[in-house]
């Protein structure tokens, strides 16, 4: 290789983009390579022969949902249910959440409203439901005279989630993590026991019915948890599709009339 010593900076720094713009793309080293050369495999070596007894047996994986249904076990408080979701270590996603968002209102009211997940105004505040998502939330059941500051169980809402953790970048919530919240869930509404729960969404519809295809299952009474369920849209899908709210609407005086007869 040439002594480029006594070359300028300027100099040095043409010169590399004069190739540059013949289509260099890598720098070569001193010695020439022969690339049509034959390639001579390398010999493999023999790995070294260990006795098993060397490593002990692989550990079996958790089985995360028969976890949570050994936390659930014996709870007989939703205080005492919230202490045990907030300890349960097996969700991934709690890692990078912020807060533990466990419920809402009144947990003597009528009607319990699910949830997907905590977003990101949740997760700051520790409660579900207070972003853009839950203010329209709110809104949509004072039309019908609930609110989740109701005293009066007759005029209160209670609120909760599939997820108490929000998922990373508001994913939605996979199979395997609805599988194992779902005891805790079943317990929740065991311990509210409410009259009729409205689902609002696909993640509600998922946990609670097995099922999920929101924009059909809407407007039809089902039975979750062995309680009268309505599916919902979600206030955020009804933010980017505001024709959807004549649906939404229908649903809440579907809700009010059931409360009304008390069936």
């Amino acid at each position: 290789m040439p002594d480029l010593s006594h070359l300028d900076s300027l100099t040095l720094r043409a010169m590399l983009e004069w190739q540059m713009e013949l289509g260099a793309t890598e720098a070569i080293g001193d010695v020439p390579v022969d690339r049509y050369a034959e390639v001579v495999a390398p010999k493999p070596v023999a790995a070294p022969v260990v006795a098993r007894a060397a490593f002990p047996d692989p550990v079996g994986e958790v089985d995360c949902v028969a976890e949570a249904r050994s936390a659930v076990q014996g709870v007989q408080s939703l205080a005492e249910l919230a202490a045990a979701q907030a300890a349960f270590e097996h969700c991934e996603i709690r890692k990078g959440a912020r807060n533990f968002v466990f419920s809402d209102g009144n947990p003597a009211a009528r009607v319990m409203v699910i949830g997907e997940a905590p977003g990101r105004d949740e997760d700051i505040e520790g409660k579900p439901f207070v972003g853009r998502a839950g203010q329209l939330l709110d809104r949509m059941f004072a039309a019908i005279g609930l609110a989740r500051g109701a005293d009066d169980p007759a005029k209160s809402l209670y609120i909760t989630n599939v997820m108490p953790w929000r998922p990373p970048a508001n994913r939605t919530p996979d199979a395997d993590e609805i599988a194992m919240m779902l005891p805790f869930l079943e317990r929740h509404v065991a311990l509210a026991e409410p009259e009729i729960i409205v689902l609002m969404g696909n993640t509600p519809c998922s946990a609670a019915l097995g099922r999920a295809g929101i924009l059909k299952l809407r407007g039809q009474w089902v039975s979750a948890f062995g309680k009268a369920a309505m599916p919902m849209t979600h206030p955020a899908y009804l933010l980017r599709n505001t024709a959807a709210k004549r649906e939404a609407w229908a649903d809440l005086l579907a809700v009010q009339a059931r409360l009304r007869s008390g069936a």
